[in-house]
């Protein structure tokens, strides 16, 4: 029996590195998506540390960052999800939550005209990223794509 020591590093410390390595080396997060053959926003989220790496796909993202092997093991932890990881302060985080804020309600009461009781899955869910280029300014697009599940009457 083969045993393998436990990784010294945890998945956020390892995102960390990953993130570093990748701003040390001026490696653009569409050359990470493709190393790992996967869209742009999963592989962020996962070198981020919130979708899960196999031992592969976590190798072929440590030789692109040139990461050690512990940063190596532990991007293959299972992933750490969660509000209390979002940094509320980032601009970003914060104007995508107005967004909910003022939009929120707005797309519950759609999405129940549209397909009855139920919710947008964020677990069987893609989200696109793209630049649109706009005279007045270019602009942000995103796509929230997640499976209607109804709620179950028993």
């Amino acid at each position: 029996m083969t045993i393998v020591p436990l990784p010294t590093l945890g998945r956020r410390e390892a995102a960390a590195a990953a993130l570093a390595a990748k701003h040390r080396l001026q490696v653009s997060w569409t050359t990470i998506a493709k190393t790992l053959d996967r869209s742009l926003v999963w592989s962020t989220s996962a070198v981020l540390g919130r979708q899960p790496l196999d031992a592969e796909q976590a190798r072929a993202v440590g030789s692109l960052l040139h990461l050690d092997d512990d940063v190596v093991n532990a991007l293959q932890l299972p992933p750490v999800r969660g509000a209390d990881l979002v940094d509320a302060t980032e601009p970003v985080v914060h104007r995508l939550q107005e967004v909910v804020q003022v939009y929120g309600n707005t797309l519950a009461e759609l999405i129940r005209e549209e397909f009855g009781d139920g919710i947008m899955s964020a677990i069987d869910f893609e989200l696109t990223f793209e630049r649109s280029e706009d005279p007045k300014g270019d602009r942000v697009r995103l796509v929230l794509d997640g499976k209607f599940l109804p709620y179950r009457v028993y």
